[in-house]
């Protein structure tokens, strides 16, 4: 029997056939490329530009925040023990040297009893050998409504016989992401003879 006959394709038809597996071709292997760049920029790169909106940010508020600090030397259960001191604190009218770490409750008002809204943990210590300045270095930790798990960082001087002192709140956790501010300490009340105290905070804070 004679073969059959082999349709022949028309030019045009191979062109558009080589065409369309071209293009395919072209696109899986541009698909491909940056696929690889993507990961090799991901994981081989110091830092990149991100945008706000990709992490959830709105526009910056401003907060105040207002509260009471308890700081309990005294008792059985006191909410600051000293954790270090110099060989000179106890000859300093300063008590120089001298590192304290805390866990302080804020409550609402100024009494003991009141609502518990967090607690400020942390370290402060006797930093000037002049005057009773203190370094501040510790977190407001809230545990009320919808700052529950949120926390504010605050470093900073406390000088405490002023009558107001003004700390920056240097960062933040949870809905204070990206924060930054100032907190405004009062002394509430003072015992003089356990230096146990209640400070009067006002807090003002920008975040998203």
């Amino acid at each position: 029997m004679a073969p059959k006959a082999i349709k022949k394709i028309k030019p045009t038809t191979f062109l558009i056939i080589f065409f369309t597996i071209n293009s395919l071709f072209n696109h899986f292997l541009s698909a491909a490329k940056h696929d690889h760049d993507h990961n090799h920029n991901h994981h081989n790169t110091f830092s990149r530009n991100r945008s706000s909106k990709e992490l959830g940010l709105k526009r910056e508020k401003l907060s105040h925040l207002h509260f009471y600090f308890h700081d309990v030397l005294s008792g059985k259960t006191p909410t600051a023990v000293k954790v270090a001191e110099a060989q000179m604190t106890n000859t300093s009218t300063t008590a120089f040297g001298k590192v304290l770490m805390m866990d302080d409750p804020l409550t609402v008002g100024p009494e003991r009893s009141s609502k518990q809204v967090g607690s400020a943990q942390g370290i402060y210590a006797s930093a000037s050998q002049s005057e009773v300045g203190l370094l501040m270095v510790y977190n407001f930790v809230f545990t009320e409504g919808k700052y529950n798990g949120s926390t504010l960082s605050i470093l900073g001087r406390n000088s405490v016989l002023s009558p107001v002192r003004e700390m920056p709140i240097v960062g933040g956790s949870g809905l204070f992401r990206f924060a930054r501010g100032y907190a405004q300490a009062r002394t509430h009340n003072l015992d003089a003879k356990t230096l146990d105290a209640v400070v009067e905070y006002n807090v003002y804070v920008i975040h998203f």
